[in-house]
């Protein structure tokens, strides 16, 4: 898989003068001045940064990078380092005179190591003819928005489905233009895996329309991807009264790997009723979701569901009868990795993590 390096600009806080850890050096010292600092992106290998200082009357520098407590000595002014987690990071380059009296600037850094360059792989346009883009997430900027509620906790008995994760609001981040969801392997109050899970409930929900994702997903036995929705009356009638649509829903491990699903959970007369086993899940002619974009869409209207993958319609159902009227009423979304449970069976020794669900977009379209 290739790797996205992503490193924002950088923005001067600063300088400061420090000595022998006095407020002022010794007058026989004479202090570097001027110290300039920039970075470039290396075009061979993008976790890769050169990091270039300069000043007046130096007789060298010191760096650290913000990913431990070591300072790297330089006498050139000039050194290269590789990231090797992505993460917020702050950079302080000092210029010496001697090694205790010196003056610095301290930088932060976001770094995003991205799976994969943002053109690999299927996308979909911004429009199309009868539609209005009614709502829509890019992921821009380095937080989320508003619209999204990180869902924290076990959900009690694992979210139903005895998983195994912990989710946490510190395993989403946002960066680069796109929303990431990281699995980790991780002691967390109780659980041995850590993830996360984001819902748009009261605040965005939508009936009917075509829905686009585009997103890279996670792999491995045990790990269980999902952009799915729920009913907005959730909270009224509890599921399955509510009504489940799985947009894309993955089982990772083998074969599976080149799968996804989509599938309708409803309430029968009292009785729980999917539509689990029925049609055939999307396969890849060759590669696997982990490998590059692909766009899972949902083409939705009061008389059938579709689900799409790269634009090529695998599954329809009819939601006409009354029976499946809960499809007929507004829906939220929930963006999540799951470790565990009843569905893809616990992690092996096969299983690598961290994992990562990369997003690059979320959009609602709807008949104009």
């Amino acid at each position: 898989m290739k790797i996205r390096f992503l490193i924002p600009l950088f923005s001067l806080m600063g300088i400061f003068l420090t000595s022998c850890g006095e407020d002022t050096p010794s007058a026989e010292v004479i202090l570097p001045s001027n110290l300039v600092v920039s970075v470039v992106k290396s075009e061979s290998n993008p976790a890769e940064i050169t990091l270039t200082a300069s000043a007046e009357r130096v007789n060298f520098y010191t760096f650290n990078f913000g990913d431990s407590e070591e300072f790297i000595q330089q006498n050139s002014g000039q050194i290269k380092y590789v990231y090797s987690d992505a993460g917020d990071y702050q950079i302080t380059a000092r210029a010496h005179t001697t090694q205790n009296d010196f003056i610095s600037t301290t930088e932060q850094v976001q770094i995003n190591l991205v799976d994969n360059e943002p053109d690999d792989g299927y996308t979909t346009p911004l429009q199309y003819e009868g539609y209005d883009l009614v709502w829509q997430d890019e992921f821009e900027g380095s937080q989320l928005s508003s619209d999204w509620t990180p869902e924290i906790g076990t959900g009690g008995n694992g979210w139903g489905n005895n998983e195994l994760q912990y989710y946490r609001a510190e395993n989403t981040t946002v960066g680069g233009g796109y929303l990431t969801i990281e699995a980790k392997e991780e002691s967390f109050s109780g659980s041995n895996y850590t993830s996360s899970r984001l819902i748009t409930k009261d605040k965005q929900d939508f009936q009917y329309g075509r829905i686009d994702i585009r997103a890279i997903l996670p792999f491995g036995q045990g790990v269980w991807p999902a952009l799915w929705m729920l009913g907005a009356n959730f909270d009224e009638v509890g599921w399955p009264r509510s009504g489940e649509i799985d947009i894309m829903e993955k089982i990772g491990g083998g074969i599976k790997e080149s799968q996804v699903f989509g599938t309708l959970h409803w309430d029968n007369n009292g009785q729980y009723a999917c539509t689990c086993g029925e049609g055939s899940p999307y396969q890849l002619s060759s590669g696997t979701f982990a490998d590059e974009f692909h766009v899972f869409s949902l083409l939705w209207d009061e008389e059938k569901i579709q689900w799409l993958v790269d634009d090529n319609v695998y599954h329809t159902i009819d939601i006409s009868p009354q029976g499946l009227d809960e499809f007929r009423k507004p829906f939220f979304f929930i963006f999540n990795v799951a470790v565990g449970g009843n569905l893809p069976g616990s992690p092996d020794a096969t299983t690598q993590f961290p994992q990562k669900m990369i997003v690059d977009y979320v959009r609602v379209f709807q008949e104009n």
